[in-house]
């Protein structure tokens, strides 16, 4: 049986999405950080960005999360986020039209939720 670490993203208001993953991999205010089992135990803080999870049946889940914390210790990794969304439940319309208003706007931090929703749908 392969390797596996427990994984729980939680938003504010919700569990977005628990299971056994291989890989997790999120931006940190220390750059991007990939958690394998294993990994030294960790704490740190979350940038906005996508984070991507290698499920243990071979599949990825993708996420845009903004802001939080992350945790990891005796194979047990808990993203605690401020927003988190999962990959398909963003509406890129939505998105595309919010990042059109903030760069019109000139407000970075709204351009920056706006861009990093597109890049978690988009996968990269």
């Amino acid at each position: 049986m392969a390797a596996e670490l427990h994984v729980e993203l939680v938003a504010a208001d919700r569990q977005v999405w628990s299971g056994e993953a291989t890989l997790v991999v999120a931006r940190t205010t220390s750059g991007d950080i990939g958690v394998m089992p294993g990994h030294q135990p960790l704490l740190g803080v979350l940038e906005s960005g996508p984070v991507t999870i290698r499920t243990s049946d071979g599949g990825t889940v993708v996420a845009a999360v903004h802001g939080g914390f992350i945790s990891f210790a005796d194979d047990k990794l808990s993203l605690l986020a401020e927003i988190a969304e999962l990959s398909d439940e963003i509406d890129v319309q939505r998105a595309e039209r919010a990042l059109e208003r903030a760069k019109t706007e000139a407000d970075a931090s709204a351009e920056r939720r706006a861009e990093v929703r597109l890049r978690a749908v988009s996968g990269n």
